[in-house]
């Protein structure tokens, strides 16, 4: 008798759960050990990783070759692992080992600063490094609130939830209501965090280039930087491998400032790209960030020859 996909659903939580709680005690040391064996495993067995991977690291650094491509993937696959690794750390673990783990902070004035004058922080968090320690961090040390999408997986919901709240942040809808929450956050001279890399869906973005080439880029930061002036920083949590973590806010591009939304959002992509720049490996390279392409939103007949995935 076949399982049924919310019995299948309801096993898959309970295991991942258990894999959390487990790992809850580990220290980065141990969680980077146990990343080591299973990133070449994810990038020898796990074909949809491996080439999405491999075609975007061709596409933003075209000029390495195949083996340094190759090598730089299966760096990438392996910081993937320790990510989802260290989520029970992140979430689970004593409040002060996780806090120990964090071994300096570097920018934290541009959030001070901010403040101080009145005003409240967007930080575009991209995937890179552990974004649930950036998370722990931020919400241990200012009013912090975030978009929330809960996950594929029902069951996971409640256990989301609780360990990124267990700070103190603030979850809220990727809804309307969720964007005036937001706002009103801004508005206290609190700080947010936004996915900046993250592709949303058809007419809430526009296309604006990453690594120099266009990808379709969410537009809230401009709406929300017009109706709050709010100062806009870039920060993550890049891993010291085996040791621990340190914390990184880097003052936004320029461009971001923008009223125009194409200029804003490549201004936003610019800002991922600085923080890549810290660690290349440390970016989650397996998500399709050019799955859309600007022949399917002109209605171009053959689009689909136009993707790279």
């Amino acid at each position: 008798m076949a399982i049924l996909p919310s019995r299948m659903s309801t096993i898959q939580a309970r295991v991942i759960k258990t894999l959390w709680h487990s790992l809850a005690g580990r220290g980065p040391k141990t969680l980077w050990r146990i990343a080591r064996l299973i990133g070449p495993l994810v990038h020898r067995f796990s074909r949809r990783e491996r080439e999405v991977t491999e075609t975007n690291l061709a596409q933003v650094y075209p000029e390495i070759g195949d083996t340094e491509r190759r090598r730089l993937a299966g760096d990438s696959l392996t910081h993937s692992a320790a990510t989802m690794l260290e989520i029970g750390f992140a979430w689970m673990g004593e409040p002060e080992r996780v806090d120990a783990s964090l071994l300096a902070i570097h920018g934290r004035e541009l959030l001070d600063e901010a403040r101080a004058e009145g005003r409240g922080v967007i930080v575009l968090a991209p995937h890179f490094g552990n974004w649930e320690i950036l998370n722990f961090w931020l919400s241990s040390h200012f009013p912090f609130t975030a978009m929330y999408e809960p996950p594929k997986i029902g069951e996971l919901d409640a256990v989301t939830r609780a360990g990124r709240e267990r700070m103190g942040a603030s979850l809220v809808p990727t809804t309307p209501r969720g964007v005036a929450a937001l706002l009103k956050a801004l508005k206290r001279c609190e700080a947010i965090g936004i996915l900046p890399d993250q592709e949303p869906s058809w007419g809430s973005g526009v296309f604006a280039p990453f690594f120099g080439r266009p990808a379709y880029t969410a537009t809230l930061l401009p709406k929300l930087v017009a109706r709050t002036e709010a100062r806009v920083v870039t920060g993550v949590a890049r891993r010291l491998p085996g040791r621990g973590f340190e914390i990184h806010f880097l003052a936004a591009d320029e461009r971001v400032y923008s009223t125009d939304e194409v200029t804003s959002a490549t201004g936003v992509n610019a800002c991922v790209e600085a923080a890549i720049a810290l660690d290349p490996a440390q970016y989650q390279w397996e998500y399709k960030r050019y799955r859309k392409v600007i022949q399917e939103q002109e209605g171009h007949p053959d689009h689909r020859r136009f993707r790279i995935y």
